[in-house]
């Protein structure tokens, strides 16, 4: 039997164990998805070692940047993300020698999702957050040719602070992507520090969040007269992705 699984840490909030597992049964494929929680990377090379039938891998939190040390080829989107969410192992006849090819689907999700809402007055877009997901939403908006700026609580050469959000960046950048996990359950009576005052109809809150359906964060965008999203169908569609990379 074929195995699949995902490494992260903690899982228990994951969504692609019972998703692959279903579409394993519906379509009659011989396989079984699993859920590997790991406490460090460094434990990634017994899941290989241990795992012969495995053929790929989902990767989230906290490894989409630390499992590429391990990897023997990347993507074109991997490699300029810097981030990896699909590995798929080419195992030779025996089995004995595997290599490991990894990709990210999370910039296909995301480009599939938002691209349906964008209108001609969303030109620019503030990611919340510098982690491994927003590397791949910040390649989502080149792709779609939607200029950025990143917004975090540490000062970095490339982002700004949330408290640094002026009037005009509200006026300008109409789209707001958060890619961090505040507002998340159970923390549902959270959310980030921006001028939520300043939303108009004309802006698009989207949240990698999907549980709750409305983050908070969505909520008071809904609020304003902004149009919101939340993360579950780039969910879907990231998993489709991830089928298409194990089996291209």
């Amino acid at each position: 039997m074929d195995k699949y699984g995902l490494i992260g840490y903690p899982l228990h909030h994951s969504f692609s164990q019972n998703y692959f597992n279903e579409k394993f049964l519906s379509e009659k494929i011989d396989a079984e998805y699993v859920n590997f929680e790991i406490s460090t990377i460094k434990e990634f090379p017994e899941i290989i070692k241990n795992n012969p039938n495995l053929k790929g891998l989902n990767v989230t939190i906290p490894y989409k940047e630390q499992v590429i040390q391990y990897l023997d080829e990347l993507s074109e989107n991997a490699k300029a993300i810097g981030a990896v969410n699909v590995v798929k192992f080419v195992r030779n006849k025996s089995k004995k020698k595997v290599k490991l090819i990894g990709y990210n689907s999370d910039v296909i999700g995301f480009q599939q999702s938002l691209e349906p809402l964008l209108e001609k007055h969303h030109k620019a877009a503030l990611i919340l957050g510098t982690g491994g997901a927003s590397k791949a939403i910040r390649r989502g908006l080149e792709n779609l040719g939607i200029s950025y700026q990143f917004v975090c609580i540490e000062k970095t050469a490339y982002s700004i602070f949330y408290e640094d959000i002026t009037p005009d960046m509200m006026q300008k950048y109409t789209v707001i992507v958060n890619c961090t996990p505040v507002g998340m359950f159970p923390n549902v009576n959270e959310c980030l520090n921006i001028p939520y005052n300043l939303l108009t109809p004309n802006h698009l809150l989207y949240d990698l969040i999907y549980n709750p359906d409305e983050s908070l964060f969505l909520a008071k965008g809904k609020e304003q007269g902004a149009k919101i999203k939340n993360g579950l169908e780039m969910l879907l569609l990231q998993a489709f992705a991830s089928w298409e990379f194990w089996h291209k």
